[in-house]
């Protein structure tokens, strides 16, 4: 008897501690969620991109921000993208964020042609898909990109079109027309400063039209990626914006960090701590 009752005792402890355990981790995984609202894993969504996801999936339930799977016309591969489901109606897709400098953007051509870094973290998308993303047919794209300083103030550039050429070309950069209150460094404030319609430019992939050099600050620059410590841009003699800059460190010069140049205070640049670049297609009305 006694034998029985030891028996049902043991059982009924172990079955207390597996609901313990599982209670455990359900609190684990509700607590990661909580702290995490993006899915580490990605939807199972072969969209276009983030507008077209939003406007298939959105139509019949609220569409979550976080990864998903894109194949666009033209590429012969499906690849994640990090889509934003919630800024200004959503629908945007990201396609590079800088945040602490844990990402190192000091890359060769290879890096950016196909992307670099954590989609959930810092990252730089790849020339090649943002490629195919604004060169499908019977769309365009504009381009918002997000600016914090140093001290927590804000600032947008907007621009109402964005697409680039292809890779033979070095993926020319056009764009459309600026909005916004951070200024147009991509333009900037002389001709030889208008970065729109180069191609991009890295340390061993030089089209920054320095030829044979840059004037910079009254120095001489044979190359402006190697100026910006060996990262990537659509460089004119450098110009003024460089979103893919490293992040500042004490005793830096401000041209090699994240720049916009535009983006000023008491007319000197302000110091960048995070910036986002996002597309969305225009037809879009909060932006009309």
């Amino acid at each position: 008897m006694m034998d029985e009752q030891q028996t049902s005792l043991d059982y009924l402890s172990n079955q207390v501690n597996e609901l313990m355990n599982q209670v455990l981790l359900l609190t684990t995984e509700v607590f990661r969620r909580h702290l995490d609202p993006f899915p580490h894993r990605p939807v199972q969504s072969h969209g276009l991109d983030c507008t077209d996801i939003k406007d298939t999936i959105g139509s019949v339930t609220k569409t979550p921000s976080g990864l998903y799977i894109f194949y666009p016309e033209g590429s012969s591969y499906p690849f994640e993208v990090m889509c934003d489901m919630d800024y200004r109606g959503g629908g945007w897709t990201v396609i590079q964020k800088r945040v602490d400098g844990v990402i190192d953007f000091q890359r060769l051509w290879c890096d950016y042609l196909d992307g670099l870094g954590d989609l959930l973290g810092e990252f730089w998308v790849g020339l090649k898909k943002i490629f195919y993303i604004v060169n499908q047919k019977n769309t365009s794209f504009m381009l918002y990109i997000a600016l914090e300083s140093e001290d927590d103030t804000f600032a947008y550039a907007s621009y109402d079109n964005f697409w680039l050429e292809d890779e033979k070309r070095f993926f020319k950069m056009h764009l459309g027309r600026y909005s916004g209150n951070a200024g147009d460094a991509f333009r900037g404030f002389r001709k030889e400063e208008n970065q729109n319609a180069m191609p991009f430019s890295t340390s061993d992939v030089d089209n920054d039209g320095c030829r044979p050099a840059c004037l910079v600050r009254g120095q001489s620059m044979k190359s402006c990626s190697h100026l910006s410590n060996n990262t990537g841009w659509w460089f004119n003699q450098c110009g003024l914006a460089n979103l893919n800059g490293i992040h500042h460190f004490p005793g830096k010069l401000l041209a090699t960090g994240i720049q916009w140049g535009t983006w000023t205070k008491n007319n000197t640049p302000i110091r960048i701590k995070s910036v986002s670049m996002k597309i969305r297609r225009i037809y879009n009305p909060y932006f009309k």
